[in-house]
């Protein structure tokens, strides 16, 4: 099942609907008890300081110290006035098992803090910067961190954060573990903010059928998902039914771009694959076709004639030649993947059904004529924007990437971190390509090779563990396909 991620409105709209239905203090027990359920299963015994805001957030860790205690957990609780009735009304509930709250100072949490440390001061609606006396408490709690022993679990989001922003702006808390309530935040997946909270596990909470989908920014697909997207060949299938992709690009220096996306298309399933480049291509594998691009214009006007390719994919080190190449290989409504010096602002506009743009956050910031921080602070936000920009669908690459297209936002899941080397764009661009090729649509072809991709790498990664190559990344990716396959349909060999 895919999940969900939300803007603070979205979780607001959420929350109101939740309070209109009368739901929404079943919410916070649920959510309360997933807290504590995920600090008992990995800490067990583990004496536990709650801390408790004002707001939601605090109803939720009081709820979680409730269910710790009726386990028999050692429980210490500190918190600030309670502004939600649901607060209140819990810390009441609290006070029947025999815990009562502490005052929340930063000495507090100085002298209490030990083993398990649960941060529920600040949830979704806040907004950078701190209040001082709240600011010294998120410093004491990160200070307590840093002593052996001690680990810190945020509830929704590490306070100090503001829910919409990969930044982190000002003294946030440092979590461990992060348990992410009904669905993601921007902050939990991208950037620096990521970081701050750890490891993120997802409570996705009882609401009615539809409700968590009407009020999502964007999706995560799933596995099994993505999986069902995937094609599968027929037993009589030929290298002439499983799609003809043309790479062109590369000049002088930059030949190995789109060698690298002629071998991610090829082992992505493509039954043939033609480079053009304006410079020698490195024999990287003998399977692709090589051609010079003083060939392609004979190729380009008679393709149609002749039988056009199943997709192309343009623009990895191409030059200057990229921009009209783009335009006119636009103009024929193929499958096509544009990358690298194919995405030019000029070319605002032209995008169609069938095409995916594939930039990272620099090509990205120069499409939309912003500076790179902008891109990466929001980049559902930049997604979106490139996409109504172009037309098609956008691969916003990154850690994780992001595909929008006209029926909304998709977050990729998954990856390694020896990814972030060269050449990893342009095997992406040329998986996406061959799944173009081979008849999905644009949204599902650009979904399921991100994902694809980012399985191919964590497997590289079991493999080598560091310093990987697009070249280690691509030739994953014939077993990163059958363990996505295998989440649909699990009567697939184990080797075919």
């Amino acid at each position: 099942m895919a999940e969900s991620v939300y803007a603070p409105a979205g979780v607001r709209a959420l929350d109101a609907r939740l309070a209109g239905a009368g739901l929404l203090e079943s919410a916070m027990e649920e959510a309360g008890r997933a807290v504590a359920e995920a600090v008992r299963a990995r800490w067990p015994g583990e004496r536990t300081l709650l801390l408790a805001g004002g707001g939601a957030n605090g109803g939720d860790a009081l709820v979680a110290a409730r269910f710790l205690a009726a386990w028999g957990e050692a429980v210490e609780v500190l918190a600030a006035p309670a502004r939600h009735p649901l607060t209140r009304l819990n810390r009441r509930r609290l006070a029947a098992y025999g815990v009562r709250a502490g005052v929340l100072t930063p000495a507090a949490v100085t002298r209490c803090a030990r083993g398990v440390v649960v941060d529920g001061l600040l949830g979704t609606g806040f907004t950078p910067p701190l209040r001082p006396e709240l600011g010294a408490v998120v410093a004491a709690v990160n200070a307590a961190r840093s002593r052996p022993g001690v680990r810190v679990v945020a509830i929704d989001l590490p306070s100090g954060l503001n829910a919409a922003s990969a930044e982190v702006a000002g003294e946030a808390v440092e979590a461990d573990l992060t348990v992410a309530l009904s669905g993601f935040k921007t902050a939990l997946l991208f950037g620096p903010a990521a970081r701050r909270a750890g490891r993120v596990v997802l409570a996705p909470l009882a609401v009615p059928p539809g409700w968590r989908e009407d009020h999502a920014l964007a999706s995560r697909p799933d596995d099994a998902e993505i999986a069902a997207w995937l094609p599968m060949r027929a037993a009589d299938a030929h290298k002439g039914t499983a799609g003809h992709v043309w790479v062109v690009g590369g000049h002088p220096g930059t030949v190995g771009a789109p060698a690298l996306a002629g071998v991610g298309a090829l082992r992505a399933g493509a039954g043939l694959v033609t480079v053009y480049s304006a410079a020698e291509v490195p024999l990287v594998t003998p399977e692709l076709m090589l051609r010079r691009h003083a060939d392609l214009a004979g190729a380009l006007a008679g393709a149609h004639a002749r039988g056009a390719p199943d997709a192309v994919c343009l623009g990895m080190g191409l030059g200057p030649d990229a921009p009209a190449l783009a335009r006119q290989v636009l103009g024929w409504d193929l499958p096509t993947v544009l990358d690298a010096d194919a995405l030019q602002p000029e070319l605002a506009g032209a995008g169609h059904a069938r095409c995916v743009w594939t930039p990272h956050p620099g090509e990205a910031a120069r499409l939309l004529g912003v500076g790179t921080p902008e891109v990466t602070r929001d980049p559902l936000a930049a997604a979106r924007a490139l996409q109504e920009r172009l037309g098609g669908v956008v691969v916003l690459k990154g850690g994780p990437s992001v595909v929008a297209h006209p029926g909304g936002l998709s977050v990729g899941r998954g990856g390694h971190p020896g990814m972030a080397s060269a050449g990893m764009g342009d095997t992406l661009a040329g998986i996406v390509a061959a799944l173009l090729g081979q008849g999905l649509p644009a949204p599902d072809a650009a979904r399921a090779g991100v994902r694809l991709h980012a399985r191919a790498g964590e497997r590289a990664g079991a493999r080598l563990g560091y310093g990987l190559t697009a070249s280690d990344v691509a030739a994953e990716l014939g077993g990163a396909w059958l363990d996505l396959r295998r989440t649909a349909d699990r009567r697939l060999p184990t080797e075919w």
